[in-house]
């Protein structure tokens, strides 16, 4: 090679590396910021505030068009579409079917998945620059009005298994793209099917949109997103990052960048370093096979001191209950607890494969994280919670008699739920398609057989709460980060909750909460020894006027011995009709509530309207850490399914649960003795 074709090349190459930098004038683009703040979302006028705060409920996890597998689903509802929705509007769902909420929501955040944001919609449009690519021509036309019916369902099964392991993922053969992607630390670009202008511009939207719906004093939304990492064997590791205001990065950070939460952590700790203030919400631990909160880190060392503070900082909630299942605990974990069967769902997410129990729930976190609390004097998973939805339409699904599911089309039907039995020509119509897909087989009930996909499983869950004083992203964002929030299954139960060692005359008081925030630490706090003092609590829970009255309100106690050995207890502390705990088990018989399987009418002949107390801890030892968190239950119900069934014209089945117990739980109050340097000998074991 002559002299002047070498200086060629390498003139050529720097030339290249300056335009790649310059063109994007960045080096790791996931870390350029930009301020998303529309003229609309500036406050005008102060925003009153109480400081006795109210119980503000939303969704933190909800999927549009934009998201990968929701688009593939159906869905053609935008971020703006989801607004209207939350705010009260009615929009359709992908079958063509009204979703329309009973009352409002306070706040809401559109959580599309981070990797291909908008990439799929693009595919799906032939004019489109990605819609031209080869492989695109399968998803043409996919959510025309013509395809939006139950005959696209095994088209769109086996999209949704086949599409990430494909031409979404192969190395584009471009090297000034692999060259781009090396330069600026962005994995993605790298690839051959994506196109940057179309992802950033969903982004831009997704971030828009929540600026243009935000109205201080009225209705809250956060810009946010999903980080979708999976652990060893597909055990689910998702999170949902939610930003405290409009300042955002311009790229959010994916699975494509790394499936490591942990290296999602120092991304949001940089960002925060830049002035960008984030915390992830971990969702669907019950799916995640024991990993996500087990006893190492992701390399499997022992946790530390610096591993503990980085999540904490950055994961301060965990969303407890959502439509994939309750995650509170689980039978194998909690024999002594007849309320633990309730939501599970046994497999890993979308996948057949069964997720262990433990390290998979959040009453076994909480337990785990007082024995290495005193190991390693940092507690990792001091977590409040929060409950929400995941819908993959736009639209909330929390209300069993009016139940959606959450993946459009593929489970937009009672049959296809499997709560309605399965049609001959819907099930020629699997079989001639050749397609497992989705599908795990067919389950006989009686004399009638019914689709086997898992959602039997799901649920009409959830919703997020919080106690703030204005319904605005800073007093809301603040009570995420100091934990003062509950979840619930879909009722708007309220529930108050406080610790202290002076309490017991609260409601004796002019003000018993006003009395509770100046004498009292509120759920999600530590609540220090006091001499030999039992700690006192006081609860407060309002029923939801449009559902069932409330049966009972408990506290669910967690300890460990000076050994590390572990406990739970539950303890009814107020329940309906006068009725009083049993001293031997701490338990109320039952109210004998009722419901007419026939038509779904609940019996009016018991309930609460609100259940008040305060409770002192009988078995108190001021030496041994504890955590308190309150569960509310509603009278039972009808379940969804029973519901389907009904309106189906079908009997209800008899191998699913007819009738469920709508729930609230509070964050927990942990007790904080004054000793320190335990060494922890017994931790729950691997093996449930």
């Amino acid at each position: 090679m002559s002299i002047v074709i070498r200086t060629f090349v390498i003139a050529l190459l720097f030339a290249v590396i300056i335009f790649v930098l310059g063109a994007n004038n960045v080096f790791s683009i996931k870390d350029d910021i930009a301020d998303f703040a529309l003229d609309n979302s500036k406050v005008s006028q102060e925003i009153e505030r109480n400081t006795n705060r109210d119980a503000f409920f939303g969704d933190l996890h909800v999927h549009t068009m934009y998201s990968f597998d929701a688009f593939i689903f159906g869905t053609t509802a935008s971020p703006d579409d989801a607004y209207r929705y939350a705010k009260g509007g009615a929009i359709k769902h992908p079958l063509g079917f009204d979703m329309q909420l009973d009352d409002p929501l306070d706040f809401y955040a559109i959580t599309d998945h981070a990797a291909w944001l908008g990439m799929i919609r693009a595919y799906a449009d032939p004019d489109t620059k990605p819609g031209q690519l080869d492989f695109a021509s399968d998803l043409h036309g996919l959510n025309d009005p013509e395809n939006l019916n139950t005959n696209t369902f095994v088209r769109r099964a086996g999209l949704f298994a086949n599409l990430l392991t494909g031409e979404l993922v192969t190395p584009s053969r471009n090297p000034l793209k692999i060259l781009g992607a090396y330069l600026q630390e962005d994995t993605i670009y790298g690839t051959s099917a994506y196109d940057r202008e179309t992802h950033h511009s969903a982004w831009r939207d997704v971030a828009e949109a929540a600026e243009r719906h935000n109205n201080p004093g009225e209705f809250t939304t956060f810009i946010a997103y999903e980080f979708t990492s999976s652990g060893p064997g597909q055990s689910n590791l998702h999170r949902n990052v939610i930003f405290k205001d409009s300042r955002a990065p311009i790229q959010p950070f994916s699975i494509v960048d790394s499936r490591n939460p942990e290296d999602l952590w120092d991304w949001m700790d940089n960002l925060r370093g830049l002035g960008v203030e984030s915390l992830a919400i971990p969702h669907n631990s019950n799916g995640s096979n024991g990993q996500m909160f087990k006893l190492v880190d992701w390399a499997g060392n022992p946790m530390d001191d610096e591993y503990a503070t980085k999540r904490m900082r950055n994961e301060p909630l965990v969303e407890i209950t959502q439509v994939k299942g309750t995650s509170d605990t689980h039978p194998l974990l909690s024999p002594n607890d007849k309320w633990a069967d309730f939501g599970i769902m046994n497999n890993r997410v979308a996948s057949p494969f069964y997720s262990s129990p433990t390290g998979s729930y959040v009453r076994n976190a909480y337990l785990r994280g007082l024995s290495l609390d005193a190991e390693f004097k940092i507690n990792p998973y001091k977590f409040g919670l929060v409950g929400a939805s995941d819908t993959h339409t736009g639209a909330v699904s929390d209300k069993e008699s009016d139940y959606h599911s959450k993946i459009g089309i593929l489970d937009g039907t009672p049959e296809l739920r499997g709560a309605a039995p399965l049609t001959k020509a819907f099930k020629e119509q699997i079989e001639e398609s050749g397609s497992n897909v989705i599908i795990r087989g067919y389950t006989e009930v009686g004399d009638q057989e019914y689709i086997d996909t898992g959602y039997t499983e799901w649920g009409a869950s959830g919703l997020a709460a919080v106690w703030a004083e204005n319904n605005t992203r800073e007093s809301i964002y603040d009570a995420f980060r100091r934990k003062e929030t509950f979840a619930t299954t879909g009722s708007r139960i309220k529930v108050r909750f406080f610790g202290g060692y002076q309490i017991d005359k609260a409601f004796d008081q002019n003000d018993p909460v006003n009395f509770a925030y100046k004498n009292a630490v509120s759920m999600g706090s530590d609540m220090l020894q006091s001499g030999n003092q039992a700690p006192q609590f006081l609860v407060w829970a309002l029923r939801d006027v449009k559902r069932a009255p409330l049966d009972r309100v408990q506290i669910i106690k967690g300890w460990t011995e000076l050994s590390g050995k572990p406990h739970e207890e539950i303890y009814d502390v107020a329940c309906s009709d006068g009725r009083k705990p049993n001293p031997e088990t701490n338990l109320c018989n039952d109210s004998g509530a009722s419901v007419n399987l026939t038509n779904c009418q609940i019996s009016g002949n018991s309930g609460a309207d609100e259940l008040k107390t305060v409770w002192e801890d009988p078995d108190f030892d001021p030496n041994l850490k504890a955590f308190y968190y309150v569960r509310v239950l509603e009278n039972p119900t009808c379940r969804w399914s029973t519901w389907d069934a009904l309106k189906s014209g079908e009997k209800p089945r008899e191998d699913l649960p007819a009738t469920i117990q709508e729930r609230a739980w509070s964050s927990p109050i942990w007790y904080v003795p004054d000793n320190e340097g335990i060494t922890v000998s017994n931790i729950l074991p691997d093996d449930v």
